[in-house]
């Protein structure tokens, strides 16, 4: 009896196929009983499907019968292999492909024991065990040491836990192409900001700039301590007031700071509402 490839339609989609592609690849076979090609392609999927004992499922959905399905996943010719992980299609391919080809389709989607293990480590990290997220991590790098990505999970964890200089280390570690990366961009902001506010003054800081408004070394100074203390609208409060004041003091730092925490915040309200404050004040 087959463990891993099941007769799938309305009824059991959401089981195999949504909620099963949570845990493992899902590959979806849309086939019909007059398609001489999918009667060559199923029995080679059917085949891997047991040989790789689980590490993914195979739906095999009846494209006539099904034409809702078939619809949504926009099948415009069996049989058509569309892979679906964690709830989104990442490869798919048309046609009866000979075994060796399906081998390589499915050894692409099929995690690495390094992947699995990041994906161990995030599951830790969301239960709050971020020691043991840290530990399993270790282990995924010596599984992969050249798996950038298993660093920059790494680093934003010790961020987290106001290791900085650690977490410092490990961005720096990384190659010239992912210095770039979206993620480490966002993190090495996050530690500029903690780094340059960690010994502030507040009411000190706000004390100077009562008594002296034009004072910008107390400003940024102040924004960095409150935007390291996740108050972003107040610190870029004040980064926005200073470009109103002296857009061009000390080689436009608080345009560049400003800047800096938009990538931190991608994508958030905040990033919109302060990209038009920047952009008023400096017109």
């Amino acid at each position: 009896m087959a463990q891993y490839s099941f007769d799938v339609d309305a009824s059991n989609f959401q089981q195999i196929v949504a909620d099963g592609s949570m845990d493992v690849p899902v590959v979806i076979d849309f086939w019909a009983e007059w398609c001489g090609p999918c009667k060559a392609l199923k029995p080679i999927l059917e085949k891997l499907a047991e040989e790789y004992r689980g590490k993914f499922i195979l739906a095999k959905i009846n494209a006539d019968q099904n034409q809702e399905l078939s619809a949504h996943f926009q099948v415009r010719g069996i049989p058509a292999v569309k892979a679906v992980y964690r709830g989104e299609i990442v490869d798919e391919f048309s046609g009866a492909l000979p075994e060796g080809q399906v081998r390589e389709f499915l050894d692409r989607l099929i995690p690495s024991p390094a992947t699995e293990l990041r994906i161990q480590a995030a599951a830790q990290r969301d239960q709050g065990d971020f020691d043991g997220a840290l530990a399993t991590l270790g282990q995924a790098s010596q599984l992969d040491p050249n798996d950038q990505e298993i660093r920059i999970d790494a680093a934003e964890i010790l961020a987290h836990l106001n290791r900085m200089d650690e977490a410092g280390q490990l961005l720096g570690s990384l190659s010239a192409d992912m210095q770039d990366d979206e993620r480490a961009t966002r993190l090495r902001a996050k530690l500029n900001f903690a780094q340059s506010g960690v010994q502030a003054d507040e009411s000190g800081l706000r004390a100077r700039i009562a008594a002296e408004p034009d004072d910008m070394e107390a400003r940024l100074e102040l924004a960095n301590y409150l935007i390291a203390s996740t108050r972003y609208g107040e610190g870029m409060d004040e980064l926005i007031e200073m470009v109103r004041r002296d857009r061009a003091w000390n080689e436009e730092a608080a345009r560049k700071a400003l800047l800096s925490v938009f990538n931190l915040l991608a994508g958030a309200p905040l990033v919109s509402q302060y990209r038009r404050k920047l952009a008023s004040a400096l017109n």
